[in-house]
């Protein structure tokens, strides 16, 4: 039977808790400080690939953001996050779609990815993400991605994921990013069970 990625996301959504999930994070510091390392305008577009119910568009309205994007995969998730901001959700523009195939219809002065990238382990679907990056991210614009490094565990909730070094990101990226920063951190996760991540945030050339 084919894998449903929406409907394994929905399910889980709509089932577990914030903190009954591993990637929990009550404040996402590291991807705020690559975001702020970026320097980019408090108005310039934003989007946040797989940001679900996650709490960095939280604190990115906090910040003064003004053009933001949330993207996922599940409606269950995109609903938590817009019920947890209330009447701030209507200054974001959600987006339910798989990132594996998603095409955005505006450009980006930022892209963040905090663990959607890495469960796509097709060629194929890599292949489309990276070019729609390629395309959608502005000139001198940046990538924030997240994955699970060559430390890090080999699956996430029952899903095979594709771990990734410092080269080989930058390698999948290709030519059009420049690698300006990498850092690999411990997530301690609500099981307090520790997940070894990669961080990279490049320039698009």
């Amino acid at each position: 039977m084919e894998f449903d990625r929406k409907s394994h996301w929905e399910n889980i959504y709509t089932h577990k808790g914030p903190k009954e999930v591993s990637w929990y994070q009550q404040r996402p510091e590291i991807s705020l400080k690559l975001i702020e390392d970026a320097g980019i305008d408090r108005s310039d577009p934003v989007i946040d690939i797989g940001g679900g119910d996650s709490r960095l568009v939280d604190a990115l309205l906090e910040k003064g953001y003004t053009d933001l994007t949330v993207l996922d995969i599940s409606g269950a998730a995109i609903e938590k996050a817009k019920s947890r901001l209330g009447a701030l959700a209507n200054e974001v523009e959600w987006i339910e779609a798989d990132a594996s195939s998603f095409i955005p219809n505006r450009t980006y002065a930022l892209w963040h990815d905090r663990a959607a990238f890495h469960f796509l382990t097709e060629a194929d679907e890599v292949a489309h993400y990276c070019r729609t990056a390629t395309d959608h991210i502005q000139s001198h614009g940046h990538l924030i991605i997240g994955t699970f490094s060559d430390k890090g565990p080999l699956k996430c909730s029952g899903i095979a994921i594709q771990q990734y070094t410092a080269e080989t990101l930058s390698k999948t990226f290709g030519d059009a990013f420049l690698k300006k920063d990498c850092l690999t951190i411990d997530h301690t996760t609500p099981f307090d069970t520790v997940q070894n991540f990669l961080f990279c945030r490049f320039t698009r050339i």
